[in-house]
């Protein structure tokens, strides 16, 4: 690591907490892996929720590979991305059939996929509870990656970014 990449070992994880959630605020869509019977299986699935105890709520089909996956690991790993900030998240998934949560959650990007429906009896949640997250931030969006690009063109040091881990 050079002195250009800063990593967070914030005393306070509160902060760290907050900072990783309002990271992941303009980040809807996380590439869900799986690790079932089949090996390693990656399908966008956008989040429902980002709870500050280190809980994400997805809806999904109940007949799909990735909630069977689950059945036999729980274990998971989400990516999400922006233009200039990335988070990698790891934890356990679980399906959770609660229909009151379910409507609570529900929306107009789910009914596309389950047009009958909070109803809808193949309509079901999946749980996350986040178990590590990690992130890599360039502060200062667009113009400061493109300058941070020429430091590294003329000068030879590394890319300027934020680094951090978050263990709830």
């Amino acid at each position: 690591m050079t002195s250009s990449e800063q990593t967070s070992t914030s005393s306070d994880p509160d902060a760290e907490r907050a900072h990783l959630v309002s990271l992941m605020e303009d980040m809807p869509i996380a590439m869900f892996t799986t690790f079932g019977t089949e090996g390693p299986r990656s399908v966008p699935m956008a989040r429902q929720e980002v709870e500050p105890d280190a809980e994400m709520w997805f809806i999904s089909a109940r007949d799909t590979a990735h909630t069977r996956a689950l059945a036999h690991d729980a274990s998971v790993a989400l990516t999400l991305s922006s233009r200039d900030t990335w988070v990698s998240l790891t934890g356990k998934a679980y399906v959770v059939d609660d229909d009151a949560k379910l409507r609570e959650l529900w929306n107009t990007f789910a009914e596309a996929w389950l047009p009958g429906g909070p109803e809808d009896p193949n309509a079901v949640l999946v749980r996350v509870d986040v178990e590590k997250a990690e992130y890599w931030d360039t502060p200062g969006g667009k113009v400061a990656s493109l300058l941070s690009f020429a430091k590294v063109k003329l000068t030879g040091e590394t890319y300027d970014s934020r680094h951090g881990t978050v263990e709830p």
